[in-house]
């Protein structure tokens, strides 16, 4: 069984309309419930609950539906 770990992001998201556009290749990518996103906080963060995917792959998904997402601490 692989580990699940938290992953965070910063992103360019801002509203709910751009994460639908996000929906679709990051449930491909994590699967869906595997991922979510607070548009309430101040980076817009993206968590990722999943051990099965690097940063970059979530950046590259992020970038292909045209937004930005930066790895935080």
């Amino acid at each position: 069984m692989d580990k699940i770990e938290t992953m965070r992001f910063k992103t360019s998201l801002k509203c709910e309309g751009c994460v639908t556009k996000v929906t679709e290749p990051l449930n491909q990518l994590v699967g869906e419930g595997n991922w979510a996103v607070d548009l309430s906080s101040p980076e817009r963060q993206l968590k990722i609950y999943s051990g099965n995917v690097t940063e970059v792959q979530i950046v590259e998904a992020m970038k292909g539906a045209g937004y930005t997402a930066e790895r935080i601490a």
